[in-house]
């Protein structure tokens, strides 16, 4: 598979593109390198080519992080209870978004930013819905679950160097300050190596089972937030 080539002016003419185009190159930068220069250079034309089509870097963002959501589908095993069918969203959406860097920030802003979104959102109320669920449940319930995920992967993702060996000497730094604590020397110590995929899945289900304690299907949202003190 070739690389298409980058496309040049012409004449003293700007050379056309499309969104198809900046689209293209804009997944191929990724969303952590993502810049309108980066595409625009890439394409052979200037910013001002690119802002003919998206609405600056947000526009950028949005275009970009759509067609990654796009390849994104949550399996809905109909085995599954409300704990297990969360728990095995929230580890689908942790993977995905480890293996697009640039995601969970993307993610963590304004949501959902266009057609992907609106449907993995529909689609998760829609799977809570067959549990029981009522649309405003279910929305609840699938967003903090989706937010709780997001934000995890997004620490994960930034801590990934230092474990990687790029920042090793910043982690053994961490590690000397533990040990010259007596308590928290020995609280470490008593503690099991935990890698990251089985600390997202502890956290994650102690998070799961709690909010389905206090907001189980078929109950209404108003009660649900009224006993947490939020009404």
């Amino acid at each position: 598979m070739t690389a298409n080539p980058p496309r040049r002016k012409t004449g003293g003419r700007q050379a056309q593109i499309t969104v198809a185009d900046i689209e293209r190159e804009g997944l191929r930068l990724g969303l952590t390198n993502l810049t309108v220069n980066g595409v625009a250079t890439a394409l052979g034309v200037t910013p001002t080519a690119l802002y003919r089509h998206v609405d600056g870097k947000l526009g950028l963002e949005a275009l970009v992080g759509e067609a990654v959501l796009r390849e994104l589908h949550i399996v809905d095993d109909p085995e599954d209870d409300v704990e297990a069918h969360l728990l095995s969203f929230a580890r689908q959406l942790h993977t995905f978004v480890l293996e697009h860097p640039g995601l969970a920030a993307y993610l963590q802003g304004l949501f959902p930013r266009g057609e992907a979104g609106v449907r993995l959102q529909r689609e998760a109320v829609e799977a809570l819905g067959r549990r029981g669920y009522s649309p405003a449940g279910a929305v609840l319930m699938s967003g903090t679950v989706a937010s709780l995920a997001i934000n995890l992967t997004a620490a994960e993702e930034r801590h990934r160097p230092y474990f990687e060996g790029s920042h090793q000497r910043e982690l053994e730094k961490v590690y000397a300050l533990l040990a010259a604590d007596e308590v928290l020397h020995a609280a470490h110590q008593e503690l099991p190596m935990i890698t990251s995929e089985p600390y997202f899945r502890m956290v994650m289900t102690g998070c799961i089972r709690g909010l389905v304690a206090a907001a189980p299907p078929n109950r209404p949202v108003i009660d649900v937030l009224t006993d947490l003190g939020l009404e």
